[in-house]
């Protein structure tokens, strides 16, 4: 039987280093860019992305998204497994868009149109990986409560950041589970009694990380407005933050 004593018992074994897109440091024109210009980028991005949908905006929003990978040194590939799940998804919503109920049963243009919208979320997601890889938890968390004003800024500055810091860590703990399952055969058993296993320590896990992260802020007398990195624009992000200006304007013609 699995138990949580057994699992922490299990040793880990040694996994890829491209399990997930996380902060490394670096010395990219990414990395030197203000958070404040990168989060600009991603929203005119984003803007630009849902609102032109034909061929040759596609191909436009491909070329920029390919350089950003590269100004913050991602590789697709590398963004791909990291957003792995997400594919699923992306691929699947084309052929239940293209299905109907009746004749012609097919209907290719739905489905063309659904895999556009698909392609558009998944540059959105590279944008996002390059800043993920690019960016420190703490300026980003910075970068919000500078620009949002007030408790709305800071409260949305502690999610972002917590978010950060807490899912590579419940990441961690999915994986040591399936890893003890299978070092016990449990790869054996049934995909249903798998699943209900993994999700079952997986949701003990969280909740006992959870009680130790309330109980670690409370011990460092956790502050609404602590002494954040300083941030300041230099001469590389004036052009990127003309290309958001560009980018959330162009959503607009």
């Amino acid at each position: 039987m699995i138990t949580e004593r057994s699992i922490a018992r299990t040793p880990v074994r040694p996994q890829l280093p491209t399990t997930m897109l996380t902060y490394a440091p670096d010395d990219t024109l990414a990395h030197r860019l203000d958070p404040r210009s990168k989060l600009a980028v991603q929203i005119g991005f984003a803007a630009t992305a849902l609102a032109h949908t034909g061929p040759r905006a596609l191909v436009a929003l491909t070329a920029v998204a390919g350089a950003i990978l590269v100004a913050a040194r991602v590789s697709p590939l590398e963004a791909l497994y990291a957003y792995r799940y997400a594919l699923v998804f992306l691929a699947i919503a084309p052929v239940l868009a293209a299905l109907t109920l009746g004749s012609p049963w097919i209907d290719l243009e739905d489905g063309i149109v659904s895999a556009r919208a698909s392609y558009r979320v998944l540059l959105i997601l590279f944008v996002s990986a390059a800043y993920v890889r690019s960016t420190p938890v703490r300026a980003s968390r910075a970068a919000i409560q500078r620009t949002i004003p007030g408790k709305p800024g800071q409260l949305l500055g502690i999610g972002v950041a917590l978010v950060f810091r807490f899912l590579p860590v419940l990441r961690a703990d999915l994986r040591t589970i399936r890893d003890a399952m299978a070092a016990r055969l449990g790869d054996e058993r049934g995909a249903v009694d798998r699943a209900g296993t993994i999700g079952v320590l997986g949701l003990t896990r969280a909740f006992e990380r959870a009680d130790r992260l309330a109980l670690a802020m409370q011990a460092r007398c956790f502050a609404w407005n602590p002494t954040l990195p300083a941030l300041a624009f230099s001469r590389v992000d004036y052009p990127v933050l003309a290309l958001a200006a560009f980018l959330a304007l162009s959503a607009l013609l």
